[in-house]
């Protein structure tokens, strides 16, 4: 948590309480949301609840405006970014997505170069087809058994510092989907020594502030900048999120790039959810995190006694690219048992109704938090289990790895918007992509804009269809065809 925390002041929720006190005037609405507090979709109403609906307001003065605040959200952004550690805080109703982008829009112009590991998340690359930024990609080491890309090794990084000393910033993934931490204390002295700025994506990691037993947060290892998903492991309602930033960053500036794509129509329920739920992290955090690490490691024990499974964990630390690990995280390796994880996903939610967060080709994941039972931790490991016993299989000729390294022909934005024209993805091996393919989740591209397309990658899309996966990104809803650039 952030040096000389006032317990007092983090036991505020400023623009909860304004909020209330709004409603307990009986103000007669003749303003926007049309439903007018419920009245008008009843049935909508009585599912989620009167409060809920009521809740539901447009800014106005008594409530503060994201888009500029001076009051009641300012306030709360404020003791929000107290709690994280961080010079100023924004509260962001378009995800962490939304906050990602800002950070590299707010920090890079067209032409500008980023230093960004390849393993990011697409709204990383979305927010370089809009600024015209040009990714240095790093390629992150790969452990090879689990098909995992892992953390940002130090060479790496100071051979791309070498290489491209104009490079406006360095985007850091913190920690990665399956709990890899890269080494964000050197990678920030590094990056400041040549004049560079640290981005964390950090929209796994919003519990790293609040435990001192868990991996560093970016705020603590002097990064930037950081975009994290509150919605994920603090609390918040989806979709909610906050950017925060350090004594670098025109704050102000940073704002207005904010507002150049998020929406003018915030919503409460959102907002007041991040005040409450940073409220709740700052006060209880620990707590709540202590628990939840006793229930992944009770989890990844009881797991790995299946025998098949593989429950990884602090094991895997190897000081550079896996420089620390999550121990939040569930994250299992499958295919020892001849299963995909999509396969071990789908089966657990048909079958045993049991829905965990994303499996891929190799792997499942399941977000565990204080907010589970121990009985649910128990329904999973037992599933776990029969599956092994009804479904397992031998597990030759399975895909061998989860990474690919890209070829980078063109900058993102010069792909997605040149001369395109569709073709069969199985007859596209040689020519430059000029759109996305994802697995979602985790919505790391398997294919970016501007990268040549090989047989090995469209192998990777026709096995990851077989076995279920859910891909994304093409115009094609199909995703049979691509948009390749015209040469």
């Amino acid at each position: 948590m952030g040096k000389n925390i006032d317990k007092d002041r983090q036991n505020k929720t400023v623009l909860f309480d304004a909020l209330k006190n709004h409603l307990s005037n009986r103000v007669v609405r003749f303003d926007v949301p049309g439903h007018k507090g419920g009245r008008g979709n009843k049935e909508f109403r009585d599912f989620i609840g009167l409060d809920a609906m009521q809740m539901d307001v447009n800014s106005m003065k008594p409530l503060d405006n994201l888009c500029h605040p001076t009051s009641v959200i300012k306030e709360a952004q404020d003791i929000a970014a107290e709690a994280f550690g961080a010079k100023e805080a924004y509260f962001m109703v378009s995800g962490t997505t939304g906050a990602v982008q800002a950070m590299i829009m707010a920090t890079c112009k067209a032409g500008d170069k980023i230093i960004i590991p390849r393993n990011v998340h697409r709204s990383a690359i979305n927010a370089m087809v809009i600024c015209g930024a040009i990714p240095v990609y790093i390629n992150p080491g790969l452990n090879k058994k689990l098909g995992i890309s892992l953390g940002m090794s130090i060479n790496d990084v100071k051979k791309a510092i070498h290489e491209n000393p104009d490079a406006k910033a360095i985007l850091v993934n913190n920690p990665t989907y399956y709990g890899i931490c890269s080494d964000l204390k050197s990678i920030v002295k590094l990056a400041h020594e040549n004049n560079m700025l640290v981005l964390v994506d950090e929209a796994h990691g919003a519990h790293f502030s609040f435990d001192d037993n868990l991996p560093i947060s970016g705020m603590a290892a002097g990064a930037d900048m950081a975009a994290i998903s509150m919605h994920k492991t603090g609390g918040s309602l989806t979709q909610s999120s906050i950017l925060l930033s350090g004594e670098r960053i025109n704050a102000d500036y940073v704002r207005q790039i904010i507002n150049l794509t998020q929406t003018t129509s915030s919503s409460y329920l959102l907002m007041t959810s991040l005040d409450v739920a940073r409220k709740n992290l700052a006060i209880n955090g620990k707590e709540l995190f202590e628990k939840t690490v006793k229930f992944a490691e009770y989890a990844r024990n009881e797991i790995n006694k299946l025998g098949g499974y593989y429950a990884y964990g602090k094991e895997l630390i190897d000081g550079d690219s896996v420089y620390d690990f999550d121990t939040t995280k569930l994250s299992v390796y499958t295919k020892d048992i001849g299963l995909a994880g999509i396969e071990v996903y789908d089966i657990l939610r048909d079958d045993y109704e049991i829905q965990i967060e994303f499996g891929d080709l190799g792997n499942i994941l399941a977000i565990i938090s204080a907010g589970d039972r121990g009985l649910e931790i128990e329904r999973l490991i037992s599933s776990l289990a029969e599956i092994k016993r009804l479904y397992s299989k031998d597990s030759t000729g399975m895909f061998d790895h989860e990474y690919i390294n890209p070829d980078v022909v063109l900058p993102p934005q010069k792909a997605f918007y040149s001369e395109k024209e569709m073709v069969p993805i199985k007859e596209s091996a040689g020519k430059i992509s000029g759109e996305f393919v994802m697995a979602y989740p985790p919505g790391i591209p398997i294919l970016a804009p501007g990268e040549r397309i090989t047989e090995e990658i469209i192998n990777y899309i026709e096995y990851a269809k077989e076995k279920g996966c859910l891909l994304t990104g093409t115009e094609d809803m199909h995703v049979e065809k691509i948009n390749v650039v015209l040469e």
